[in-house]
């Protein structure tokens, strides 16, 4: 585990905030940390540029799976941080799941093919590749022969993603449309669970629930054991994680110089301080 801890913090794929610096969400709320899971696959320069060229690839979604996985399968021989990650999730499915009873592992639209892709390879199984419009294109495990998939015929699959947050993902679009076509997702196994209900969610549906990290207190003292936090650092970690916003009311109300300093700051910031405050996210109006 120390590994992962310390690949997920060197390449800022979890970023702790400065003491008293709390990160602003889209939300228009704040908390103390980042997770951007898909920067595992070697920077977030790296990460960016693939998220890229998967956008200017789009319109082709017959060709698409094969592109990518050229772009991933020589990145996982290039890059020592991407491959330790990648073997780490086929060990973690080895380890939990008879892989024999694998027909598919599939990935949905976008950054579970960081990930999903290389899965499929090294296990030598089809891949699903799942579009936001519910369109599917299976490959073998080379994804040298891509083909709309119309029938699944009781298919076994094990969904990859990058990360779980509440499931919504699952429920909506990758559950459902799996099984129109007939087949099950039977297993998931994601690289970080936010310890956010997605698992529970996902194991209510009858599917076995697998992530490399939780983002919990077991997370937090590790990266602190290895010096990469400090004690106040892992302090609003730990208080974050019992009381999301509690903590952070608690934060704004000793330090009101926060909003005031955020709605003096850059157009994105000033946006999210507007609607934490007119929305009264953490109900300061009524102090």
């Amino acid at each position: 585990m120390s590994d992962l801890v310390k690949y997920l913090f060197d390449t800022k794929a979890f970023r702790v905030c400065e003491e008293n610096k709390p990160f602003w969400y889209t939300s228009g709320k704040i908390g103390p940390f980042y997770i951007n899971t898909q920067f595992l696959y070697g920077s977030e320069a790296e990460a960016n540029d693939l998220l890229e060229f998967i956008n200017s690839k789009l319109d082709d979604k017959l060709n698409l799976p094969k592109a990518v996985f050229e772009k991933v399968n020589k990145q996982y021989n290039e890059n020592f941080i991407y491959r330790y990650t990648i073997d780490e999730i086929v060990k973690s499915i080895k380890d939990n799941i008879n892989i024999d009873e694998i027909d598919y592992v599939s990935g949905g639209e976008r950054r579970d093919w960081f990930f999903s892709n290389m899965v499929a390879k090294l296990l030598n199984k089809k891949h699903l590749t799942i579009y936001k419009n519910l369109e599917i294109i299976e490959s073998d495990s080379n994804f040298l022969n891509n083909q709309v998939v119309t029938e699944l015929n009781n298919a076994k699959v094990l969904h990859v993603a990058d990360l779980v947050n509440t499931a919504s993902s699952y429920e909506r679009a990758w559950i459902p449309v799996i099984e129109k076509l007939g087949g099950k997702i039977l297993w998931s196994q994601v690289v970080v669970d936010r310890v956010q209900g997605g698992k529970e969610i996902i194991e209510s549906y009858g599917i076995k629930s697998l992530a490399l990290i939780n983002l919990d207190n077991t997370l937090f003292n590790k990266a602190h054991e290895l010096n990469i936090i400090s004690d106040s650092q892992l302090e609003t970690l730990n208080e974050y994680r019992k009381d999301p916003d509690g903590s952070m009311r608690n934060f704004l109300v000793a330090h009101p110089e926060f909003l005031e300093n955020a709605l003096n700051a850059d157009e994105k910031t000033v946006k999210r301080a507007k609607n934490c405050i007119d929305n009264d996210l953490y109900g300061l109006k009524n102090d």
